[in-house]
């Protein structure tokens, strides 16, 4: 089954980076229990997967799927998100689904929408309880894919005024898990009417999102 997904996964992630025709390829927002509003993006991912199928070459359906964290679905997409800014709590069902999920070669990006980081913190212990969450440096690819940046994260919200962080959960030296702090990026995703996020801003949100899908499918 291990393989298989795995077979399956880099099958799709080839032809969603190298194919222009249509595919049935969608990312996935993750809902969990706990209180925290896992809802709270309006049309961010809709607006990544549009600015990475015109820039990227990508071929992802515009809509996405809405999973639970615990359920089997997840194995169907390959690259899962979760934010919010409240409380998560994992069963640990959950936790373990979530690592497999990894460990088959998902990908979870989680985005700091501020609140969420004393909650998401032990809850990535959880699924990942063998690996350290660790901070990205500068020079790691992920900043540094179709567009650049020598400095990490872009900053799109003020939020505690402290400096963006990317964190990361390494498992076998693969990237399995990629975790922003203090930049909100899905925000910066959001349609102007959402935020009114200045134009620079939202496009270096989009353009550090693309970075982020085109490190997780080619890596």
């Amino acid at each position: 089954m291990k393989k298989l997904f795995i077979s399956i996964f880099f099958l799709f992630s080839f032809l969603a980076i190298s194919s222009a025709q249509k595919s049935s390829l969608k990312l996935a927002l993750l809902k969990y229990s706990g209180g925290g509003d896992w809802y709270s993006v309006v049309d961010a991912l809709q607006n990544l997967v549009t600015f990475t199928n015109q820039n990227l070459n990508t071929s992802f359906q515009v809509d996405y799927a809405t999973v639970d964290v615990g359920s089997a679905e997840i194995f169907n997409y390959p690259l899962l998100f979760l934010t919010g800014h409240g409380n998560i709590i994992l069963s640990d069902q959950e936790a373990e689904n979530l690592r497999n999920y990894a460990l088959a070669g998902g990908f979870i990006l989680i985005d700091d929408d501020y609140g969420i980081d004393p909650y998401i913190r032990p809850v990535i212990k959880k699924i990942f309880p063998q690996a350290e969450l660790t901070e990205i440096p500068f020079n790691h690819p992920i900043y540094h894919q179709k567009y650049d940046f020598p400095k990490g994260l872009p900053k799109i919200h003020k939020h505690n005024d402290k400096p963006t962080q990317g964190f990361g959960i390494f498992i076998e030296g693969r990237l399995v898990c990629f975790y922003s702090f203090e930049s909100n990026i899905s925000d910066g995703w959001e349609s102007f009417e959402v935020h009114k996020d200045d134009q620079a801003i939202r496009l270096a949100a989009l353009k550090m999102g693309a970075n982020i899908i085109q490190y997780a499918f080619m890596q």
